[in-house]
């Protein structure tokens, strides 16, 4: 049974179409993924079906029946309650019952008065009443699901007393989603829900989610999120919905199946056109009455047809590259005994950590625990307790900041990046902003006016031109549409440098690690392989023992050690080359030279001044050529 429709959905900003003739019906218990570039209006189009928006054109049916319930990205929940009475104001209607069962207890406590025997009847019946619609509402399990929810999504119950009004707005935003899970609405719309949360309560959300009754229509660039708890995938791209039966990954391989299938019959269709026309034109060549009849037929027959549109392909960021300038000793970071703490809170200590040369590691663990200040500390912004932490020789730090703070909100865009890159030409400069989908009059815009995909877009571009060695990157896909993603997703995995990674992304993770150190309050403790490897080992700790204990590495780090020795044999394979045909051509002037020397021996030669001359010209001349190429044989020696 349909619950939600949309038909012919339009809105529009001046010139700007942000929907355009958007259509499409949600079924109940239906869990759909909504996903498009940044800025294609999914937000906007929640906000038209919760009405705060009124559409241009179009309709909007929702079933009378049916409660809708909607999480926005951008919610700032303002109250004077606690958390855990914010919460509890879900059940309003339970806790009027339970007023009235304590009145009615009250009123069953009195002396029985045998002359008002009805009255007495009443209360026991209204009391009888009152207890069956509590007991059928959950009352005696509602608290219990308050807790869970409230632990589930990372509240621990000394937090349940704190004022709303003191909290991050992340922290608004986690106890704005909780009350919407326990108001438990028929037609859920989520955007981007798994922002603010870590690790551990996105798990527990997509546990909660799959088992949800109801209909779900969940905004994200979660990838891992959206293929675990969707079965539908809409499309919103350019000013339409594209419907795609499957999660997010079934829908990557139907889209790519469906251009190809739009282009294979557009490009049929001008083939058949270019056709017609060309025996359009050979009929009206011949100037006969009857060939420019059938010109005629043909065309109108031609001019009916319905054009196809040639199948657009999304603007993407050009290929990223990071490359390290300078290559790095192979003891990139060393900590021992680290230790942080602020006043009364102690965020780790007994912190240890080793990382090599062209690793590609992530640190994970609970938010609020230190992994931001960890990564200051190694940029020596902030001072450890105790501890020391080295980096090693030629180390060159790039550090990506998830709050964008390192970017001046007053200069324009092209000063922002050309005053860290003074160096750069001006064709330099728009050309790598061009690549970043910066273009034109766009570049005169001010950090300020940017949206938080646009300043993390700016943010890559630095860190790309930096050339560093060693990357901090601190959750570098936050705001960051998949498109986007992957593009950074494939610059790190062709990077030669090192990497260490604070992501919540599991997807990311899996992609681009093959060590995870989990930091907790006494330290650290590393996992050899992927996200999924890492989750798979805190499930069952036993798991891939053997292989570590025998190998000391996990498949994860096999496969890459394999991939990383298959590139370095084909490097020594082209250097042992490069040797060999140096060496040749050594040889060749070294023999040249030794002839060049026998002829200066001769009568004829010698007795000859021009002559000889000229033959030290051309040793000389040999000679120098051939130092430079013994400076280069030296290189690879």
């Amino acid at each position: 049974m349909i619950v939600l429709g949309c038909k012919d959905i339009r809105k529009g900003y001046g010139i700007d179409i942000i929907l355009n003739k958007v259509t499409f019906n949600i079924s109940e218990s239906e869990h759909i993924g909504l996903v498009g570039p940044n800025g294609a209006g999914k937000s906007t189009l929640f906000k038209i079906i919760t009405k705060e928006l009124e559409p241009d054109e179009g309709s909007i049916f929702i079933d009378k029946n049916k409660k809708i319930g909607y999480l926005s990205q951008h919610l700032s929940l303002e109250s004077d309650n606690s958390i855990y009475d914010e919460i509890l104001s879900v059940f309003k209607d339970m806790l009027d019952l339970e007023d009235k069962l304590t009145k009615l207890e009250e009123e069953m406590n009195k002396p029985y008065d045998p002359s008002n025997e009805e009255y007495h009847n009443k209360i026991i019946r209204d009391y009888t009443t009152a207890y069956e619609i509590y007991n059928n509402k959950g009352g005696y399990t509602y608290k219990g699901e308050i807790n869970k929810v409230l632990k589930g999504l990372g509240f621990l119950e000394e937090d349940y007393s704190k004022p709303i009004s003191i909290l991050s707005g992340g922290q608004k935003t986690r106890v704005a989603l909780c009350k919407l899970l326990l108001l438990s609405p028929d037609i859920l719309l989520l955007d981007e829900p798994t922002n603010h949360l870590d690790l551990e309560a996105i798990e527990w959300l997509e546990e909660y989610l799959k088992s949800y009754k109801g209909a779900i229509l969940v905004i994200s660039h979660d990838r891992f999120f959206l293929d675990s708890i969707t079965e539908k995938t809409f499309e919103l791209s350019n000013g339409e919905v594209e419907i795609y039966n499957g999660n997010y990954s079934k829908y990557v391989n139907l889209k790519k199946a469906r251009y190809e299938e739009k282009l294979k019959a557009y490009n049929l269709q001008q083939a058949e056109i270019q056709r017609q026309e060309e025996i359009i034109e050979r009929y009206k060549s011949f100037n006969r009455e009857k060939s420019i009849r059938a010109a005629e037929s043909r065309q109108k027959a031609l001019d009916k047809i319905e054009r196809l549109d040639s199948p657009v392909k999304e603007e993407k960021i050009k290929k990223l590259e990071f490359q390290a300038q300078i290559r790095s000793g192979n003891d990139v970071l060393h900590i021992e005994n680290l230790s942080k703490r602020y006043e009364n809170k102690t965020l780790f200590e007994n912190l240890n950590l080793d990382i090599k040369r062209g690793e590609h590691t992530s640190l994970i663990g609970d938010n609020g625990r230190g992994k931001t200040t960890l990564f200051k500390i190694i940029m020596e912004k902030v001072k450890s307790n105790e501890g020391t932490c080295v980096l090693g020789k030629n180390v060159f730090i790039g550090y990506y900041d998830q709050e964008q703070s390192n970017l001046e909100p007053e200069k324009t865009i092209i000063d922002e990046v050309w005053d860290d890159f003074p160096n750069l030409t001006t064709t330099e400069i728009r050309n790598a902003l061009a690549a970043f989908l910066f273009t034109g009059d766009d570049v005169f815009k001010k950090i300020s006016s940017l949206s938080g995909g646009e300043k993390c877009r700016i943010n890559l571009l630095k860190l790309m031109l930096s050339n560093s060695n060693f990357l901090l990157l601190d959750e570098p896909t936050n705001h960051l549409d998949i498109m986007s993603r992957e593009a950074l997703e494939d610059a790190i995995l062709s990077y030669d440098g090192t990497i260490l990674v604070i992501s919540h992304d599991r997807y990311f993770l899996n992609k681009v690690v093959n060590k995870i150190h989990e930091l907790n309050i006494d330290g650290i403790k590393t996992y050899l392989g992927n996200y999924s490897y890492y989750i798979e080992k805190k499930k069952n700790p036993s798991r891939f023992q053997d292989l570590e204990e025998a190998e000391g590495k996990t498949k994860t780090q096999i496969k890459y050690e394999r991939k990383k020795k298959k590139e370095e044999e084909k490097l020594e394979k082209q250097q042992k080359l490069k040797i060999k045909n140096l060496e040749t051509e050594i040889a060749k002037l070294e023999q040249n030279i030794l002839d060049l020397q026998n002829q200066l021996c001769l009568e004829e030669v010698y007795s000859n001044p021009e002559t000889s001359e000229e033959i030290n010209k051309e040793i000389s001349s040999i000679e120098i050529e051939l130092q430079e190429l013994y400076e280069e044989w030296e290189k690879y020696i």
